[in-house]
C-alpha cells in the first residue's frame, strides 16, 4: 500500500497548532475572477508566514501540460519558476495560528493527495478545513456578490442559502478532498464567489473580498482586508469608466440589474446571484469595449 505520507515532508520543529483551521486553494481548476488567488496572494504578501509542509510536486505535476516558466538571459538561463505546493503557517491579529495549503492543482494521484491532506489533518488536530474560490455567474457587478456554501455538515454553513440544485459537474482535487475529509468524520467547508461572468477572466478584487469575509466569519480569524479593498476600489472605478463609455455594454449591465433585482423580488427579497441561464447574454453581446478592458486588464496583470 502507498503511504500518502511520503508525497511531503514537514518541518519537525511546529508550535501547537491543535484547534487551527487550514485554508486550501489550489490554481488548476475554475477560479473565476481568481478569487481564491487573490486571497492566497493577500495572506502571503501582507502576513509573516513560513513554510511547514511541502509537497513533492514531481510526483504530482504534469510539466508538460502546464510548463513551468524560465527565463534566458543573452546567453544563459537565469531562473527558474519553481512550481510549490506547500502548507504555510500564519498567526492572524489576535495571534491566532492558521495555516494555508496552496498551489498547482495536483495532475495525478488525486486520491493519494486528498489521504495526505488527511493525514496532515489528523497529524495537527486541525478543527476545519476551508477551501474556496470564484464561479461564473449571470449577475451584474453592481450588485452584492453572492456565495454559494458547501460543507461535510449542513450546520457548518449556517444562514447561506442554496442557489444550486442537484447536478454533476467535473470533479477537482480541491472538491475531492472535502468530499474525502468528510467521509473520514473531518469538517471541511467550501466557499464559491459569485463572479459577474463578464468579468471571470480578470482578477476582480471584489470577488476575493466576499470570499475573505466568509472565511473570517466562519473560522473566527482577525485578517484585515484593506489592501484588497484598494485593489477593488482601483478595478470597480476603471470598469464603471468602461461602462460610461460604451452605450452597448451599459445596455448588458442594466438587462443584468433587471434580471437580477426581479429575481430577488420574486424570491420575497432574499439575497442571491443565481440567474436565469436562458436570458443569459452571450459573451458577444459585451461588446468590443468590454473586451478590450479585459485584455488590458490581463496585460497589466
Amino acid at each position: 500500500m502507498f503511504d500518502p505520507t511520503d508525497l511531503y515532508e514537514v518541518d519537525s520543529e511546529l508550535p501547537e497548532l491543535s484547534g487551527a483551521v487550514l485554508l486550501h486553494q489550489l490554481d488548476g481548476f475554475m477560479d473565476a475572477g481568481q478569487a481564491g488567488t487573490l486571497v492566497s496572494e493577500h495572506l502571503k504578501t501582507n502576513w509573516d508566514n513560513r513554510v511547514v509542509a511541502r509537497f513533492d510536486v514531481d510526483r504530482l505535476i504534469d510539466y508538460r501540460a502546464r510548463r513551468p516558466v524560465m527565463t534566458f538571459d543573452t546567453d544563459h538561463w537565469e531562473s527558474y519558476d519553481t512550481p510549490e505546493l506547500a502548507v504555510r503557517l500564519f498567526h492572524d491579529e489576535a495571534g491566532t495560528p492558521f495555516l494555508l495549503l496552496s498551489g498547482p492543482e495536483p495532475d495525478a494521484m488525486w486520491e493519494r493527495y486528498a489521504a495526505a491532506v488527511r493525514t496532515l489533518v489528523e497529524r495537527w488536530d486541525v478543527r476545519m478545513t476551508v477551501s474556496f474560490h470564484g464561479i461564473p455567474m449571470g449577475a451584474p457587478h453592481t450588485r452584492p456578490l453572492g456565495v454559494t456554501a458547501h460543507a461535510t455538515r449542513r450546520e457548518l454553513i449556517g444562514d447561506y442559502e442554496p442557489v444550486l440544485n442537484r447536478l454533476e459537474v467535473p470533479g477537482s482535487a480541491l472538491n475531492l478532498t472535502e468530499f474525502r475529509l468528510g467521509e473520514a468524520g473531518h469538517d471541511a467547508v467550501g466557499f464559491a464567489a459569485h463572479v459577474p461572468h463578464y468579468l471571470a477572466q480578470s482578477r476582480y478584487p471584489a470577488a476575493a473580498l466576499t470570499v475573505l469575509g466568509s472565511i473570517t466569519r466562519l473560522a473566527g480569524l482577525s485578517l484585515p482586508d484593506e489592501a484588497l479593498r484598494a485593489a477593488s476600489r482601483r478595478t470597480d472605478a476603471e470598469i464603471a469608466r468602461q461602462v460610461a463609455e460604451s452605450d452597448e455594454v451599459a445596455d448588458v449591465v442594466h438587462a443584468l440589474e433587471r434580471q437580477y433585482d426581479l429575481f430577488v423580488e420574486a424570491m420575497d427579497g432574499k439575497k442571491t446571484l443565481l440567474a436565469d441561464e436562458s436570458s443569459m447574454p452571450t459573451a458577444e453581446e459585451l461588446g468590443a469595449e468590454f473586451e478590450r478592458f479585459l485584455a488590458e486588464q490581463d496585460r497589466r496583470d
